[in-house]
């Protein structure tokens, strides 16, 4: 539900982060208390097995308008952060990694393209989509190849013309989210593209900003997962073809 006092809801969804998620919590805190506008934190806990919720716990006591989903069980970054933007009550929804990858500071140009009428907007690490999008710390070569090759599969399958859809920073317009994570269906890493997918098929107005991402080596995300990537695009790719999701009528606006 909309809150008319949330302006922004910073969605954090978390497993193991233990290690991450103290910094990534101060500098929302710093960011957003420093902001025009009223905001909220989520942290939502993806069943972590270290002391990742003893420190959320710790830190919400020290940092304004902290708010936890604590849920026991593991059940993928895309689960919890549909979780996340389903609880929310911004008007913008913004979710973002726990390990700052894309600093908090980015949605100062996301912004601008929600007043001029975006529904969504979203942060790339390709030039392709925005000039000035960097790797300040690059993955390993052997990630960055596999991610294009990948890349062009998504296109083809279901997300044409963006070429990083994978970029953990996305922000949403309140009914945007509701509509598009409200028939999400996949549970792991290739939420992004589903969600891509859906937004292009409702015919939302997309913004791209321009990333300065920094990579950090103790991602989650492994070498097995590439694949369950492109198994989720051909999940997304044939349910658009069967009607599985709810689309309705809305008027064509230009991405």
């Amino acid at each position: 539900m909309t809150s008319p006092d949330v302006y922004l809801s910073a969605v954090v969804p978390a497993f193991n982060e233990a290690q991450r998620i103290a910094n990534t919590l101060k500098r929302l805190r710093d960011y957003l208390a420093a902001s025009c506008f009223c905001y909220e934190i989520l942290v939502v806990l993806d069943g972590p097995a270290d002391s990742t919720r003893d420190v959320v716990r710790s830190l919400s006591a020290e940092i304004h308008h902290v708010r936890i989903i604590d849920r026991v069980v593991n059940r993928g970054k895309g689960f919890t952060v549909k979780e996340g933007m389903l609880a929310a009550r911004g008007q913008i929804r913004l979710f973002c990694d726990a390990d700052n990858s894309t600093d908090i500071a980015h949605f100062d140009r996301m912004k601008p393209l929600f007043d001029r009428g975006c529904d969504l907007v979203i942060a790339s690490r390709s030039p392709k989509d925005a000039p000035g999008a960097e790797q300040a710390v690059p993955q390993a070569s052997y990630k960055r190849v596999i991610g294009a090759i990948g890349n062009r599969i998504v296109q083809r399958l279901a997300v044409p013309g963006i070429w990083d859809t994978q970029c953990g920073f996305k922000a949403f317009r309140a009914e945007a989210a509701e509509r598009i994570f409200s028939q999400t269906t996949i549970d792991g890493w290739g939420f992004d593209i589903e969600v891509l997918a859906l937004a292009r098929a409702l015919n939302y107005k997309i913004g791209v900003i321009p990333a300065r991402w920094i990579n950090d080596d103790r991602s989650h995300v492994k070498l097995p997962d590439y694949l369950r990537v492109l198994s989720d695009t051909i999940a997304v790719h044939r349910n658009l073809l069967a009607g599985k999701y709810q689309l309705g009528f809305k008027d064509k606006r230009e991405s």
